[in-house]
């Protein structure tokens, strides 16, 4: 897409382990979340990892038709300005993303500026803003971020589905089947209900490892146990009101660690990502953190990770950056079409490779496929 002569938009992409969400706003004008121009399509989408992080031939076979009709739907005239990409792990394994979607992306947008960032930034962005605080993300896995007085990030967790991720979507939907099957069995710790219930959801329990372990969206499907156990404990399950109340524990805890970790002991706190739409879940971190982090002042989240994107997404577009690179270097990135590292001294976000990185993208980028 060449850039056209117009108002300035942007598009902001939100990846988690359970779908794919696009939306584009436009950089000059005030928007709110329910504001936000969204390509519902992508929104069921599931993208694979690999070994090194989020698979991004699998993102951008979803996402490069849903931008295609994104950008069809702008108003006439209208360029894009930035595009900012939120996934799942591109702190720990996002080096596939980084290598790869600066290229595709700048073609398919005619952007100039690209972000990439760790999907507790754009968490933390679309909760607070710019404000101090910290925020919890809860989906299908689970992480907790806040900001050090000198402006760094610190982290909790994150950890993904097998080394961590305590409380989250995935964590617990394992831990009830791990119930179920402990009813099974006839072992201590097993649920009948939750025995039922995974029967109802997946077929025969026999057939559960099986069926999960060879999916790369295995952390999705655990995770979509998760409201059933959340439901055998409003219905009386002890079992299942025991892994609700530890859920709520974990994440009290890791949410405290990231407050200690930033120096704050009256954070301003969030709870943000569909995990928390599960009453009764909230309930029990918030009756946690009352006793772990006593000054904690929860409150509403401005929006959700996709307006974090975007709010990434429009700074991006304003700021006046200089190379972080030296010149030979960037000489060398315009010739090759490799995307140059920004150096963003307005940025009203700390930049900390590879958790948040700001790419400035070549005119004409190689043609180096997805």
């Amino acid at each position: 897409m060449e850039q056209a002569a117009g108002e300035c938009w942007v598009v902001g992409v939100d990846v988690g382990g359970s779908g794919l969400r696009v939306g584009a706003a436009p950089a000059g004008r005030p928007f709110s979340p329910t504001g936000v121009r969204t390509v519902g399509s992508a929104a069921a989408a599931r993208v694979s990892a690999s070994a090194g992080g989020q698979d991004a031939r699998a993102l951008l076979d979803q996402l490069l038709p849903a931008l295609d009709a994104l950008v069809a739907g702008l108003p006439d005239g209208a360029g894009i300005g930035a595009v900012a990409v939120g996934a799942t792990g591109m702190a720990l394994l996002g080096r596939d993303l980084a290598a790869r979607l600066p290229g595709p992306l700048a073609r398919a947008t005619g952007a100039r500026r690209l972000v990439l960032a760790g999907d507790a930034v754009t968490a933390y962005v679309g909760a607070l803003g710019t404000a101090a605080g910290v925020v919890v993300a809860g989906g299908t896995g689970l992480v907790a971020i806040g900001r050090r007085p000198g402006g760094s990030w610190c982290r909790a967790d994150g950890w993904g589905q097998l080394l961590g991720d305590c409380g989250g979507g995935a964590w617990l939907g394992r831990a009830g089947l791990e119930a179920a099957l402990r009813a099974q069995d006839g072992r201590n710790g097993g649920s009948p209900v939750l025995l039922l219930a995974a029967e109802r959801h997946y077929g025969p329990v026999a057939g559960l490892p099986a069926a999960l372990q060879p999916r790369p969206d295995r952390a999705a499907l655990l995770a979509e146990f998760a409201p059933a156990v959340v439901a055998a404990a409003e219905e009386g399950c002890p079992v299942a009101a025991g892994l609700l109340r530890r859920a709520g524990e974990e994440i009290a805890a890791t949410a405290t660690a990231a407050a200690t970790a930033a120096g704050q002991a009256e954070p301003r706190l969030a709870l943000t990502g569909g995990l928390f739409r599960l009453d009764p879940l909230r309930r029990a971190t918030l009756d946690a953190l009352a006793l772990r982090l006593p000054g904690a002042r929860p409150g509403r989240p401005d929006g959700p990770p996709l307006l974090g994107a975007l709010r990434l997404a429009v700074a991006a577009s304003a700021v006046v950056s200089t190379s972080a690179v030296s010149p030979s270097a960037v000489a060398t990135s315009a010739v090759s079409g490799a995307p140059v590292s920004t150096a963003a001294p307005d940025f009203p976000w700390p930049l900390d490779p590879p958790l948040l990185t700001v790419l400035d993208l070549p005119d004409r980028p190689a043609d180096d496929g997805p």
